[in-house]
């Protein structure tokens, strides 16, 4: 449904245009009171879908109950091994189509939607000038058929637009390129907002732009024009008062808010920060903080617009006439934030005095584990205690807390020019007082855009970056989502031995074994400290001694080679020019040759290789009958896993390295795959067979219905389950021996990490009907639902200990029949005895449809039959009144 509502018009940018002023819904001052970011949702409302506006209102204004909102994004971004698998869905979506006797055509995006190829090289070379270019062959090789089935959806889906390989990551290419602020449809403006299947999509809240992270599966359903309905968010005001001292870093800042807002509560929550500190606070720092919203656990980390954000939108080259209009209407909107402006009413507030802000890790565990620097070393300790030494592998022994990678990696950091010019000058003192690396680190550089790779070489810092090792090593999200590569020979003969290395990189995650699946332990730290460390070469280093002796035997210490915040500023605004960025935009889709050379194909079906090891058709559309089948109780169900706190996304799906001995690794080389060109699971998403092998192998993972029994060093490691006639067996395998619905259980906070699809996927195809859990996290929540999974939490104070389960269990869930939004009790059963009251919280009837349907893409399928069932009607209905 379109607005009725009366659009008035607006002359900027050298010409006439439209838009529905908020003015019209509410009075000036009831409209400053509500937090930008909600005024956002509410034009997005009243233009698109009207008939909840009242509802919206009343619940923005503090004087009506919760309410749920659809949101119709104007655009969507997927990045490569989230794209991968929507595409074959897509495909398979078609192809159900098709043998339902619907048109396949009729699958297809109506939106605009971008997929950034970013998340599949991997750090192979590293340290030499070549790392570059060797790591782009190696991923064209590994990934040609990937990338030749992007091509054919390039040529067979409408509204689908490919930023290729070694261009940059996502987000910095959202921020630098795609990102409008102001969208113009058809002469009719309104604010630019989008979801994108990453959980650090909030970044591009660092421009005023409202955009969040979801699950690939609620992304495909908004593609085909079904809204993303939410509920109306919560807001916290973030307060910020003050000004970061000098050596204090945006990491700093980050990591600090992390800790603060993981520890105060914002999950499913919008965070709006204001205050003088939020309006001087640099564009660069303030997409630091709102990246890491889903390390503090919010569905937005918003920043309004302002006189900086509008000098970015300068600096990265937006043409004149569309800055004027973007300042033009977010003034008449309201949405432009002055020093003057009132500040908003939130539903929660807090303060941060960036004057309290100091140098910061965070690990070496979780991305809101801040720790002072001066602490690093007592934080190690803590977890690992005083044994980890291993001697000899070089002229010297590798010490205890050796940093076995070294990497300044992702979008957090590499957006921001303070931070790798800062970088760049602490390696050239480094390098001119004859400092190097230690051997037993893996140093690699991954830029966000390369843009950055253009200022850091007009500023001359990319050599001295090379003489300690940053050599550039791909333009991608390489370190951060696991695709390190293997660690140096000695380290990891070391870790095998029951050596603890660490890593220490620039990015937002470092759960256990995300980085590498030999490193456990991992910091989060500034680009600068990235290089401190490689030259210190362990994290037990105290940075207040000596990193080494120059030529003249004279102690280096860490502050000697730490640039100042002036000298920074000054290199930044001598090297940091808007040609470069309007070059990068010209060029975004371009690609190398590589790209340019591989085959281009079209047609409405895909061609489906039964030879394949990367595209196979999702067996989740294979089958689907034309009409859903009636909920019931699940009886006879039993306890597949039962695991503990924190288990994330990795945990259940990892994205890393294929070991060649792994259950996966053995499937692909039992047809015909190279050990060296097994490549990540992120890659080989588009395959389940592979997927369901790599499910909850992660080396962490522990079913603690059978903890004893767990895999010995020498083996694959990874969670075991009892399989029906009692033995422990790999996860799949294990399951596979059942014939009855399959349950987890787990402890706090279930699915935390990334936006993975592939984790509610791997779970439904191994026969879980239902996750019952103490909490879960916002997008595995969801995707859960997307696939037909029952998201059901245990009562407050209860934990999955209380339940006392053995794995022989006979469970019944009961209650599924009248579902309705909000929380809807759920009655377990054990043994035909104890009873428990669950909760199934559902926050929108689209979540009911998806039950329904048995998962969003069943329901797509059925609905374009629908719309063609309701067509062929109205034809006949004309026909007979012809």
């Amino acid at each position: 449904m379109v607005s009725t509502f009366p659009q008035v018009t607006l002359a900027a940018g050298g010409r006439s245009h439209r838009y529905l002023p908020l003015s019209h819904l509410l009075p000036h001052d009831r409209l400053a009171a509500i937090p930008y970011a909600a005024r956002i949702l509410l034009e997005n409302v009243a233009r698109r879908a009207p008939e909840v506006l009242p509802a919206a209102l009343e619940r923005a204004t503090g004087r009506g109950p919760d309410c749920e909102i659809p949101v119709h994004p104007n655009r969507i971004m997927l990045h490569d091994t989230t794209c991968l698998p929507a595409l074959a869905d897509f495909a398979g979506m078609r192809d159900a189509v098709a043998e339902l006797g619907g048109d396949p055509a009729a699958v297809g995006p109506t939106i605009p939607v971008d997929l950034t190829v970013d998340h599949s090289v991997i750090v192979e070379d590293y340290g030499t000038r070549t790392a570059l270019e060797n790591n782009l062959a190696i991923d064209f090789r590994r990934n040609r058929e990937r990338y030749e089935f992007i091509k054919w959806a390039q040529g067979s889906l409408q509204n689908f637009r490919v930023v290729p390989p070694a261009t940059g990551i996502i987000h910095q290419v959202n921020m630098e390129s795609l990102a409008r602020v102001v969208w113009d449809d058809d002469g009719v403006l309104h604010p630019d907002l989008l979801v994108a299947t990453d959980s650090h999509t909030p970044m591009i809240n660092a421009l005023g732009v409202v955009g969040w992270g979801v699950g690939g599966l609620q992304a495909q359903a908004a593609m085909v024009g079904e809204p993303v309905v939410i509920p109306f968010p919560k807001v916290v005001g973030v307060r910020l008062l003050g000004r970061l001292r000098p050596g204090v870093t945006a990491t700093d800042l980050a990591l600090t808010v992390t800790e603060l807002l993981r520890a105060h509560g914002v999950v499913d929550k919008f965070v709006e920060f204001v205050g003088p500190g939020a309006l001087q606070l640099g564009w660069a720092a303030r997409a630091a903080v709102a990246n890491m919203a889903p390390e503090y656990g919010a569905t937005c980390a918003f920043f309004p617009f302002d006189d900086e954000t509008l000098r970015y939108l300068e600096l990265t080259a937006r043409e004149p006439e569309h800055r004027e209009v973007v300042a033009a209407y977010l003034r008449a909107q309201g949405l432009f934030r002055d020093a003057d402006s009132p500040e908003p009413d939130y539903d929660e507030e807090l303060e941060l005095d960036l004057d309290a802000v100091e140098p910061s890790m965070a690990g070496p565990r979780l991305p809101h584990q801040r720790v002072p620097l001066s602490q690093v070393p007592a934080s190690f300790r803590a977890e690992v205690g005083e044994t980890g030494s291993a001697a000899g592998g070089f002229d010297e022994e590798v010490p205890a807390g050796a940093v076995a990678i070294a990497s300044i990696t992702s979008c957090t950091n590499t957006a921001n020019p303070d931070l790798m010019v800062q970088a760049g000058l602490l390696a050239r003192r480094a390098a001119e007082r004859g400092l190097t690396s230690k051997p037993w680190v893996k140093t690699s550089l991954s830029p966000g855009s390369r843009v950055v790779a253009d200022y850091l070489e007009r500023a001359g810092l990319l050599d001295p970056l090379r003489a300690l090792g940053f050599d550039i090593a791909g333009f991608g999200c390489m370190t951060c989502i696991g695709n390190s590569g293997a660690l140096h020979p000695r380290i990891s003969e070391l870790v095998d031995d029951g050596f603890t290395p660490t890593a220490v990189i620039s990015g937002n995650r470092n759960f256990g074994g995300r980085i590498n699946p030999q490193v456990s332990l991992a910091y989060l730290a500034s680009p600068p400290l990235v290089v401190a460390y490689a030259l210190a070469g362990t994290v037990l280093h105290d940075l207040d001694t000596p990193l080494g002796t120059d030529g003249d035997g004279e102690p280096v210490h860490l502050r000697d080679l730490w640039p100042s915040d002036e000298e920074v500023a000054r290199v930044v605004a001598e090297s940091v020019a808007p040609g470069m960025f309007r070059a990068n935009t010209a060029d975004l889709r371009t690609g190398t040759r590589h790209w340019r050379e591989l085959p281009t194909s079209g047609g409405v079906l895909y061609d489906w290789d039964p030879d394949s090891t990367y595209i196979r058709r999702p067996p989740y559309l294979t089958g689907l009958p034309a009409e859903p089948e009636p909920r019931q109780e699940i009886t006879g169900a039993r306890v597949l896993l039962l695991l503990g706190d924190d288990v994330t996304t990795d945990h259940i799906s990892p994205a890393g390295a294929i070991p060649p001995d792994s259950a996966a690794g053995h499937y692909l080389r039992d047809r015909g795959v190279e050990v060296r060109d097994l490549n990540q699971y992120s890659t080989r998403r588009s395959n389940h067979e592979v997927m369901l092998r790599g499910g909850f192998t992660n080396p962490t993972t522990r079913n603690l219905l059978i903890d004893g029994e767990q895999r010995g060093a020498g083996e694959q490691r990874g969670a075991l389950a009892r399989a029906a006639d009692g033995r422990a067996l790999p996860v799949h395998e294990a399951a596979g021996t059942y014939r009855v619905p399959l349950v987890v259980v787990a402890g706090r906070n279930y699915g935390a990490g990334s936006s993975r699809d592939w984790a509610a996927k791997v779970q439904a195809l191994l026969g879980v009907r239902a996750v019952i859990a103490e909490s879960f996290e916002r997008i595995h929540r969801s995707n859960l639902i997307g696939m037909g999974v029952l998201p059901l939490q245990l009562p407050p104070g209860t934990t999955a200990g209380d339940l006392a389960l053995t794995g022989d269990e006979e469970l019944v869930i009961a209650g599924l029949e009248d579902l309705s939004v909000g929380l809807n009790p759920v009655r377990l059963t054990i043994n035909a005895t104890a009873s428990w009251e669950l909760s199934l919280r559902l926050d929108t009837r689209n979540e009911i449809d998806y039950l329904t349907h048995g998962g969003t893409l069943p329901h797509v399928v059925r609905r374009v039959l629908g719309q063609r069932s309701s067509t062929s009607r109205s034809d006949r209905d004309r026909d007979t009144q012809g």
